[in-house]
């Protein structure tokens, strides 16, 4: 069967096609303005998904660099301190082979039991070293310090859990120092052996290759905390590195997601304007208006 074509038929088909080459045109229109592929969801759902998961990723990423850069003060605030811890250290040594000269006098030996005593002093301060008004040697502990009491003192961190910072979404980092494993505890503890040194000496008595040996050990945790604490220095330049090239790789995917080709849009528009152009001439060719339009 024939279906009858009349004016209105033809106006109305005309009309939606000159609508639709209208939207897609002032779609272009905003796409050249914006260079924005997706305006709505609606425009692509397949590249809606794929862009909100790469701004999560580019949050989290961001996230990590943000932890990273918290993770490198706290690493380089405990280098500091065991760079002190360090020094003071070396002085106790030299200190005590002076203290070994067979020669030296009482007075001498109560004037280097003096200096050790502030040293030890010295060495307690280090081990309370704070960051952000936390405890740099005690884990997460919320005592207002490591090591508190009469020398040998008592550590507050122990059984606690350490300090971390993540840098990807499965590896993490410790960026606090173990102040049991560095300085020690009780008996034993580098407190404890320059105290006993600073003891003996003013009792008139030399220091004891039991005591030298102590001491050497208190001073080899001292650096080895140290090396510790550059290995996960490394580790997080290394992470920094990582985490700075994969937010530009993701920054370049957004970009490749929602932004449009200006030349390609440009090309796009005219064409469609084009399209335009002759959809109206031909409209106007096919419905020329007659005398009744103008009188109704």
């Amino acid at each position: 069967m024939l279906n009858r074509v009349t004016n209105l038929t033809m106006s109305s088909a005309a009309q939606r096609t000159l609508q639709t080459q209208q939207s897609r045109l002032a779609e272009l229109q905003e796409k050249a303005s914006t260079l924005n592929k997706i305006s709505r969801p609606s425009d692509d759902p397949a590249a809606t998904a794929q862009a909100l998961e790469t701004r999560a990723l580019l949050a989290a990423n961001a996230q990590y660099g943000r932890n990273i850069d918290d993770g490198n003060t706290w690493l380089t605030a405990a280098d500091s301190a065991l760079e002190q811890a360090t020094n003071v250290m070396h002085r106790v040594k030299d200190l005590t082979v002076l203290a070994g000269n067979g020669t030296l006098p009482q007075s001498g030996k109560d004037a280097i039991a003096i200096e050790l005593d502030a040293l030890n002093s010295e060495l307690l301060s280090i081990a309370n070293t704070k960051h952000l008004g936390r405890n740099i040697f005690a884990g997460n502990s919320d005592a207002p310090e490591a090591f508190s009491g009469p020398i040998p003192p008592s550590y507050n961190g122990a059984g606690l859990s350490p300090v971390e910072r993540r840098f990807s979404a499965t590896q993490t980092v410790r960026v606090d120092a173990d102040g049991q494993g560095i300085f020690g505890v009780g008996t034993g503890s580098v407190f404890d052996t320059v105290k006993s040194l600073a003891d003996a000496l003013r009792g008139g008595a030399a220091p004891t290759q039991s005591q030298l040996d102590t001491l050497e050990t208190g001073f080899n945790n001292i650096v080895d905390g140290r090396s510790e604490i550059g290995t996960r220095q490394a580790q997080l330049e290394r992470a920094s590195s990582v985490n700075t090239e994969l937010e530009a790789t993701l920054d370049a995917q957004k970009t490749g997601i929602e932004k449009a080709d200006l030349g390609s849009v440009i090309m796009d528009l005219k064409l469609q304007e084009t399209n335009y152009q002759v959809a109206l001439a031909a409209t106007a060719r096919v419905l020329q208006p007659t005398l009744m339009d103008f009188l109704r």
